[in-house]
């Protein structure tokens, strides 16, 4: 029997989303200077519960001061940041939409002119000039992703995600490229992992069963490992140890870059995982309900949406209405983007995409 886009989904944690759209975390650098929320990242969330989604998310939000990885950043590292939060969750859940923070710390790739001293990572990184961090400064590291879950929680937040892609700072202790520490947080795939699962135990342990965990993971590139990947999910998937997987492929229907695994695209690879304890979502140009449907019918049990939802704030209530809609074709203005809650920054930001914005 085919599963419908708009049938509730519960997790282990007791949270249930109203259907499977989950608005993805995406960067909009629209916040100030400190981390603090602004009007303009509330209007942008909130609309998108409004339009819909099952599940809000956060833009990738730093725990630590020296993790920030881009302009304008919604932080989470510290307590004045609480009351930002608190009228951001008050205004997604009005809308019966989860709200769930991303904990990010972007590690090597956090720019010089944004954070205080020099960019810091597993391992020392001669192109971005970054240090190796010290066993305790992992450690803090471990402690300020657990803290700033627990401020979450504090906030009302259905619960965060983890952040473990797209080259930040735990997919570099992921990786055996990066990461090249000879502690028990380097080394062999047991120890290049084992910070993230002392955070989502952390985390567990500080914020309850009822507090949801999800975990975003990158299958390939940044000295990612496929097999690696795959492994990873099924042991976290036999332990239940989170809420759900975040499976973020760029493209969803993608051949692997690595072609001995291209026998299959990467959708495949992980839908034949059969992950049993763990609700998985896929990310990557997911712009028409058929679309959508496709990702859920190859065993997917939500969608993560990004570009489309930047292009239509109710993209989930245009499917509902019409099973074959397809979001606006690229380029689209300026005018057109602020009609949609993007604010001026927001537009400057995309602007950086080829062909995104026509004026």
């Amino acid at each position: 029997m085919q599963k419908s886009l708009f049938e509730p989904l519960s997790f282990a944690s007791g949270q249930t989303m109203k259907n499977r759209f989950f608005l993805a975390p995406m960067t909009n650098t629209q916040s100030h200077d400190d981390g603090c929320l602004s009007q303009e990242e509330y209007h942008w969330l909130t609309l998108r519960a409004k339009g819909g989604f099952g599940m809000t998310m956060t833009c990738a939000s730093h725990v630590q001061a020296n993790g920030q990885g881009f302009p304008g950043q919604l932080g989470i590292f510290d307590d004045k940041h609480l009351e930002g939060h608190l009228r951001l969750v008050s205004g997604i859940q009005a809308h019966q939409s989860l709200a769930v923070i991303q904990l990010h710390h972007a590690g090597i790739r956090s720019p010089k002119e944004l954070i205080k001293g020099s960019p810091v990572g597993p391992s020392a990184h001669i192109k971005t000039g970054a240090r190796a961090m010290t066993t305790k400064e992992v450690i803090e590291l471990r402690e300020a992703f657990v803290e700033a879950a627990i401020r979450a929680k504090k906030c009302g937040y259905n619960g965060v995600e983890i952040h473990g892609a797209h080259g930040y700072i735990l997919a570099q202790f992921l990786s055996a490229e990066y990461n090249q520490r000879n502690d028990e947080y380097g080394g062999s795939m047991t120890n290049r992992f084992r910070i993230i699962i002392e955070i989502i135990d952390g985390i567990r342990h500080q914020c309850g069963a009822e507090f949801m965990i999800g975990l975003r993971l990158s299958p390939e590139r940044y000295g990612i490992q496929l097999e690696e990947i795959k492994e990873f999910c099924l042991q976290l998937d036999a332990q239940k140890k989170v809420d759900f997987l975040d499976i973020s492929l760029w493209d969803v229907f993608k051949m692997p870059e690595d072609a001995s695994y291209a026998s299959q695209s990467l959708l495949e690879h992980f839908s034949k995982l059969a992950l049993f304890n763990t609700p998985w979502t896929v990310a990557g140009k997911i712009y028409s309900g058929r679309v959508a449907q496709k990702v859920i019918d190859a065993g997917v049990d939500f969608v993560c949406i990004g570009q489309a939802a930047i292009l239509h704030q109710d993209f989930p209530l245009q499917v509902q209405q019409n099973p074959q809609f397809e979001a606006s074709k690229l380029p689209v203005s300026a005018t057109y983007l602020k009609e949609q809650g993007l604010s001026p920054k927001f537009i400057k930001y995309m602007r950086r995409w080829p062909n995104f914005v026509s004026d």
